[in-house]
């Protein structure tokens, strides 16, 4: 078993670190007190990114991308994790699943995402359908050689700053032995199509600068051919693209946490109280020990599903696992940051209250904590049922 990485990992980790180092920590805390990422900032990261290669590293060479691997892309996510969200994001790494574009999609869509002349974000979510997807009420009705799409989205990460939109909306029922089941489709629908409007969502706690947008389509009619995929299959393709996204939010709070734990550490030696520093007292050092294991962990069940997808036999539970790990270990390791630091824990002069409130959202998006819960141990128990 081999737990080192290859010579090139390592000049990809040494490269997206240095990177990160340079170019976005340095604009962190403007980020942080203005909730934006100017345009003109956002174009000087994107070019930089792209001269380095990190531009769409998770799309195929042969399409203009980077070509990373599984667990390249995992290496770079926890590198990146480390810096603030919304400038990590502005290195692109446009939806897998534009790689079921077909025919002039390719040309419209799937290629300018690639080269970074347009920005793509996903649209599934719902005021009403959260975890439970197909409860989705958008609706996409034929009409001859359109689709005319009603509905509303919300909790739309960076629907602001994109281009096009992929859209999942209901185009049907199917009957089951539960009774009917809405049939989902997936649509590419560009932002300034006539009958789509974009608005700014509440505030968020977490992620300054990576903003979260409501979408309402109101008669909004598309040409049938922005159909992605097949009408009423966009849970399979969401099965053969979107499967992985939970590894990227567990790489990323494994990239987090390395940082918010050197942060800690260097805190707990250098402060001083009772004559000694803090890291001299059980209760400080035995717990950040407890979650140093926690991240180890988290970290080593991350690759391993990356490895896993490599091979081909990368599981939904070895995701989930790996998700479920990683973020609940940020929030913990967060908390303990804070009262580590203790008063000064929660001054804006320091990073360390911005950390605990990114990582709340970490337990919530791409499957709350409860459903990874769920798919592991619906995996766990399905060869013992029935007996």
């Amino acid at each position: 078993m081999q737990f080192a990485l290859t010579e090139e990992q390592d000049m990809l980790v040494e490269t997206v670190r240095r990177f990160v180092e340079e170019e976005l920590y340095p604009h962190e805390a403007l980020v942080e007190r203005t909730d934006e990422v100017p345009d003109d900032l956002a174009a000087e990261i994107r070019k930089k990114a792209m001269e380095l290669g990190l531009y769409a590293a998770n799309m195929p060479v042969e399409l203009g991308g980077g070509g990373l691997d599984a667990v390249g892309i995992a290496l770079l996510e926890r590198e990146l994790g480390r810096a603030n969200y919304g400038l990590q994001m502005v290195v692109a790494r446009p939806s897998n699943i534009l790689q079921g574009c077909r025919g002039a999609q390719r040309e419209r869509w799937l290629l300018p995402a690639i080269r970074g002349e347009r920005v793509d974000c996903l649209a599934m979510t719902e005021p009403g359908a959260g975890s439970d997807v197909r409860s989705m009420k958008t609706k996409a009705v034929r009409k001859g050689d359109s689709y005319v799409i009603n509905g509303q989205k919300h909790f739309i990460s960076h629907a602001d700053k994109a281009d096009f939109i992929i859209l999942f909306a209901v185009t049907g029922t199917e009957e089951t032995k539960r009774g009917p089941r809405n049939q989902i489709s997936g649509f590419l629908v560009d932002k300034d199509t006539p009958g789509l409007t974009v608005r700014p969502g509440p505030h968020a706690l977490s992620h300054r600068g990576y903003h979260n947008c409501e979408l309402y389509f109101d008669n909004c009619v598309i040409p049938a051919d922005q159909l992605l995929g097949e009408e009423g299959k966009g849970f399979d393709l969401m099965s053969e693209w979107l499967g992985a996204t939970r590894l990227t939010v567990a790489a990323t709070a494994v990239g987090r946490a390395r940082r918010v734990m050197d942060e800690t550490l260097a805190w707990a030696g250098q402060r001083k109280q009772f004559g000694q520093s803090i890291s001299q007292f059980q209760g400080i050092s035995f717990p950040l020990a407890d979650l140093a294991v926690e991240l180890e962990a988290a970290d080593l069940l991350t690759l391993r599903a990356a490895w896993l997808l490599d091979q081909g036999k990368a599981t939904d539970a070895d995701f989930a696992m790996a998700k479920l790990a990683a973020s609940e270990m940020l929030g913990k390791l967060t908390d303990r940051a804070i009262q580590t630091f203790g008063g000064m824990g929660l001054m804006d002069t320091l990073p360390i209250a911005g950390w605990w409130k990114d990582a709340r959202v970490e337990r919530i998006w791409d499957g709350t904590s409860e459903i990874q819960r769920l798919i592991i141990a619906r995996q766990m128990l399905r060869p013992h049922e029935g007996r």
